[in-house]
């Protein structure tokens, strides 16, 4: 520890040439840690928990929120689309964090990412895909937007009073703390977020399915969710491999994870596989990274090509493989070792009423019933005050209609403009609200149909009112209002599943691999050069192509799956299959040994012998005229050894 410093500390401005006197610069104080972890470091981390990563029971984050808000302020709800540019710079009013990233909450909420389930936005131009890391979004200067058809939902009701209403950053405008939404979006609409020692990763559901047991909720909370709530329905499609115990997990803690497999179709005619759905984990990039990893390392080498064919129509991923591949085979082994199949971990972390919380899906759907029936609440108390106040005027009304001809009179008989109110108060025995009514009423109005219009208007709100009062006074009644809300929300914007479930799948089991068999032609140098080639391939050129001085010292037709010993001058012997080798054509040298099988420094061979099932014999003949002969399964192994020491004597 430094000495301490006086209170005081003389500082140079350079830019001014002046001493300033800052108070306390440079004094050092011991705090204990956790202190300074709660009073410098709580505040941050309950900023980003509350106000950032963690959704509410509306379903979005502040970010969304204010972008959405913004956007219906804007019209965009049933006007034409505008500039996203535009909308960008509207929400800075609310949201002050940078157009960057503004833009970038935008572009995973449109219809053209295809991150959402129902998207809230509809789009034009290039937003990216989610199923791609590298496909990148265009500037927000040359793409279009607008709220889609399916945001109404969210809207409905924010202007009766449904949700409060705070003040932006800088006190000049209002912004509500809670969308309105009249279905269960936090559980509709995937949802990711990162906090500070906490985050939130929520799945999405099919519609149609969650308003449903939505519905059996509100009649029976024992209800088994299962029994409605099939799985979760992804974006990307896919298919569910369903676990019960895993289902059950994540349905009654809110935690654990489940498993999407890729969709794919095989056209066995062109040796090809057309993966056109994958994990949302996950993007095209990674697992062509993985797959290419795989065959480097040679653990897939049943694998002639792969390609990103993804185009306008859509994601499409080429796999290409070999000759007497069994491709459902090869995608249970794609399925175990790449990305294709991935794990989607569950976290539902909420924010209910301010504090973080993790529910399973039940407690989830009911926190939403809870906050409904007070958004609804709240709306019907609106809508009984406005027909309380329409009603009021219209009993003022009907009193005047009555005598039509006296209030007339009052009004000519008034001298002065200000005396007409008050005048029409004590002349009918009415309040100042309705007589500020009846003075505005036209001329024209003061016929036959007007008046039988208004009184029967009032016999239609004070039936309303009373109606309103009977479900403000019931709570099944009330329910039942939800209820009804949720059956016509699912009945207008349902889908059907984009992700299929899988009740039984077949698990890889690694086993012993089988090359695929077709006839070729093997040559081998003496100088260690190894060639392959097809019998179409030699009857069109059968003219070998060698190294200056090198001969052939092995040519046979065989066929792919047989073993090859490879004997070299440091008594090791290397084992490979003909698949380990490209085919090649006679014009070229062809693959050269010890570079393929990884020989050590000055390691050469010295012959090579082909095996078709180890019951032959192996006969060494050595220079001083010795020989021997070596049963070849001694030379058989169970593990995919690659080189066997000590192989022969010296």
């Amino acid at each position: 520890m430094a000495r301490p410093r006086s209170s005081k500390e003389m500082k140079r401005d350079d830019s001014f040439g002046e001493n300033i006197e800052i108070a306390g610069a440079g004094l050092q104080v011991d705090q204990p840690i956790t202190e300074t972890l709660r009073t410098n470091y709580m505040p941050y981390a309950m900023s980003v928990i509350i106000s950032r990563a963690i959704p509410e029971i509306d379903g979005f984050k502040p970010s969304h929120r204010k972008l959405l808000y913004t956007m219906y302020g804007m019209g965009l709800l049933t006007g034409a689309r505008t500039k996203s540019a535009n909308v960008v710079g509207q929400t800075m009013k609310l949201n002050p964090h940078g157009d960057q990233a503004i833009y970038e909450t935008m572009v995973r909420l449109t219809r053209g990412n295809e991150s959402l389930l129902h998207p809230y936005v509809d789009s034009k131009g290039n937003f990216g895909k989610a199923y791609s890391r590298d496909m990148a979004y265009a500037a927000s200067r040359y793409t279009e937007v607008k709220l889609a058809s399916f945001a109404e939902l969210l809207f409905n009701d924010i202007k009766k009073d449904t949700v409060d209403f705070v003040d932006n950053y800088d006190g000049s405008m209002k912004e509500p703390t809670l969308l309105p939404v009249s279905f269960p979006s936090i559980l509709v609409n995937s949802n990711l977020g990162i906090a500070v020692g906490m985050a939130s990763s929520i799945c999405s559901f099919n519609l149609a399915e969650i308003c449903e047991t939505t519905v059996n909720l509100i009649k029976n909370p024992d209800h088994d969710i299962a029994s409605t709530l099939k799985g979760p329905d992804l974006p990307g499609g896919g298919y569910y491999v369903y676990d019960a115990a895993a289902q059950k997990e994540i349905y009654e803690s809110g935690r654990g994870a489940f498993r999407i497999r890729s969709k794919y179709t095989i056209d066995s005619k062109n040796h090809r596989i057309e993966v056109t759905e994958i994990p949302p984990s996950t993007s095209v990039e990674v697992i062509i990274e993985k797959i290419t990893d795989l065959v480097k390392l040679g653990k897939v080498r049943e694998l002639a090509d792969i390609r990103d064919e993804t185009d306008k129509n859509g994601l499409k991923l080429a796999i290409e493989y070999k000759r007497g591949v069994d491709a459902e085979k090869l995608m249970t082994k794609l399925f175990k070792l790449t990305p294709l199949e991935d794990n989607f971990s569950c976290n539902f972390n909420v924010l209910i009423g301010g504090a973080p919380k993790l529910l399973g899906v039940r407690e989830l759907l009911m926190e939403w019933i809870a906050w409904r029936r007070t958004c609804v609440t709240r709306r019907i108390n609106f809508d009984l005050k406005q027909k309380n106040d329409r009603l009021h005027i219209l009993q003022g009304l009907s009193k005047i209609l009555l005598d039509i001809d006296k209030a007339i009179q009052i009004i000519r008989n008034t001298s002065e403009e200000s005396e007409v109110i008050p005048n029409l108060m004590i002349g009918f025995g009415i309040d100042e609200i309705q007589a500020e009514y009846i003075a505005e009423i036209k001329l024209r109005h003061l016929n036959k149909e007007y008046i039988l219009n208004r009184l029967s208007e009032m016999e239609a709100l004070m039936a309303s009112i009373d109606e309103l009062k009977d479900i403000l006074g019931s709570r099944a009644k009330l329910d039942r209002v939800i209820m009804k809300e949720l059956a016509e929300t699912a009945k207008k914007y349902a889908q059907p599943r984009r992700t299929r479930i899988l009740y039984q799948v077949e698990e890889y089991v690694e086993e012993e691999e089988k090359v695929p068999d077709f006839p070729i032609n093997i040559f081998f140098t003496r100088d260690g050069y190894f060639k392959k080639i097809s019998p179409q391939s030699i009857r069109m050129s059968s003219e070998q192509k060698l190294k200056e001085g090198d001969e052939i010292t092995v040519h046979e037709l065989t066929h792919n799956n047989i073993s090859l010993l490879f004997f070299t001058n440091m008594r090791n012997c290397y084992k490979a299959r003909p698949d380990a080798f490209s085919d090649t054509k006679a014009s070229v040298l062809g693959d050269y040994v010890p570079a393929v099988l990884e020989f050590e420094p000055g390691e050469v061979t010295v012959g090579m012998c082909i095996i078709e099932d180890y019951t032959e014999n192996i006969v060494f003949i050595y220079e001083n005229g010795k020989a021997s002969r070596v049963k070849a399964n001694l030379y058989e192994t169970k593990t995919n050894r690659k080189c066997l020491q000590n192989a022969y004597g010296d």
